[in-house]
């Protein structure tokens, strides 16, 4: 079963409502749009053009919120078969050599990320492959638009802050891939607080196998019944 790690507080538990609240706002927003446009479709015969689009947005900010959310509340599955046969102390040095290696990636993911969103908020790339050497000189993109989804007045102050005074006639592109680093850094601030949890001895894992232990458990349940 997936666990609730306790003791944070502060900028922990700020993070943990930002979370919370996006992920509903997301569902809710996702929800809306859809019933909107079945109820458009079905009864006038007409549609949110930018519907489809703006859910599959919306859907992958939720995507991204919940992966760095699952990770907090231990809810990512994995395998564990070799961490039940070792001993408490070695079970803690795989954790931590496991943490180890997500929190490489997840410093690699968000050079990543970066690079990729960069251009469109007309911004520098890192360079280098795998590890950040500094900025190089990037093609400004953005001015890139999405298809469908329109201009929201709120966000006019867009334009002349990366568009140089050019009006959007839709949303661009920026504020959908933003949630590329910032899923990425909130993904990278999990694995941090797992990582000390698991190195404080408060934590037992990254991951949660309930699956596993459910199969287990029928397992040993038939053979109980088996033997009576």
């Amino acid at each position: 079963m997936s666990a609730k790690p306790s003791g944070y507080t502060g900028w922990s538990r700020a993070v943990d409502e930002f979370e919370r609240t996006a992920i509903a706002v997301l569902l809710g927003l996702m929800t809306l749009v859809t019933f909107v446009n079945v109820i458009l479709r079905y009864v006038f015969n007409a549609s949110l053009i930018w519907g489809l689009e703006a859910t599959l947005v919306l859907f992958a900010w939720l995507i991204l919120f919940g992966i760095s959310y699952c990770v907090k509340i231990t809810a990512h599955l994995g395998v564990d078969a070799v961490l039940n046969i070792v001993s408490g102390r070695q079970k803690r040095w795989m954790g931590i050599a496991a943490g180890i290696c997500c929190l490489v990636y997840a410093f690699l993911l968000m050079k990543g990320s970066w690079d990729y969103w960069a251009p469109y908020a007309a911004l520098d790339r890192t360079a280098g492959r795998w590890f950040p050497l500094g900025f190089e000189e990037t093609r400004d993109q953005a001015w890139y638009v999405t298809d469908q989804i329109p201009m929201l007045p709120f966000l006019r102050w867009l334009e002349p802050l990366i568009n140089m005074g050019e009006t959007y006639e839709k949303l661009p592109r920026v504020v959908g891939y933003t949630m590329l680093p910032v899923g990425v850094a909130l993904y990278s601030f999990r694995l941090v607080q797992a990582f000390v949890g698991v190195w404080q001895g408060t934590r037992a894992s990254f991951i949660v196998s309930h699956e596993a232990e459910d199969d287990v458990a029928e397992v040993q349940a038939k053979l109980r019944a088996e033997e009576a």
